[in-house]
């Protein structure tokens, strides 16, 4: 399986009922809105997530979820790896909500959704790059290193469809803990014995 099944927003909740939905996104993002009945796997930690998606796969399609699709197509391709076929949603939570499909929020969500990760990895490498070039002005001219260097990992995770900056974002206290977020073992037990359980 060498491209992810994709799967309009219609098509995908046409079926929610058949599939599990698995939101890979960080906690924070997921609690801001998310595809009714998505449990939430970080991509960072879907390798420790592989058995129970291997057993949820067996019992029924899978759907992974991001904001836009690409952490999902990225998941898709590594499970893949591990023998695992899943569908990835069209357009992510971004192109389901464009639909007009409602998106789910835990009850003691922050009233102040958190940034999707690419908007804050946008954030981050737009500011350092203008950093290295306001110093490489104002300091000393090896400060545009730093710009050069962003431009390059830039490049890097486009060529790789890997993103280093939105890994380190993730780990950040506002796209990690809250107090509404359900811990991956309660995830793992879930995912076990049926999204239902």
């Amino acid at each position: 399986m060498n491209a992810p099944l994709l799967l309009d927003p219609d098509q995908a909740r046409a079926r929610l009922a058949d599939l599990t939905v698995v939101d890979v996104r960080t906690p924070g993002e997921y609690a801001s809105g998310h595809v009714p009945g998505a449990v939430n796997v970080p991509l960072d930690r879907l390798d420790r997530a592989v058995p129970a998606l291997q057993e949820a796969a067996a019992r029924g399609g899978l759907l992974l979820v991001c904001q836009s699709g690409s952490r999902s197509a990225n998941a898709c391709a590594r499970l893949a790896g591990e023998g695992i076929g899943a569908y990835d949603l069209d357009g992510g939570t971004s192109g389901w909500a464009a639909r007009g499909h409602g998106l789910a929020r835990p009850a003691g969500a922050p009233a102040k959704p958190v940034w999707a990760m690419d908007r804050q990895v946008r954030l981050v490498a737009g500011s350092l790059v203008l950093l290295g070039l306001l110093l490489g002005i104002l300091v000393h001219p090896a400060f545009q290193l730093l710009s050069a260097g962003i431009a390059g990992g830039l490049v890097f995770s486009a060529l790789t469809n890997t993103c280093g900056m939105a890994l380190m974002l993730g780990k950040l206290p506002y796209n990690r803990a809250n107090a509404c977020a359900t811990d991956l073992d309660t995830t793992l037990t879930r995912l076990h014995r049926g999204t239902d359980a």
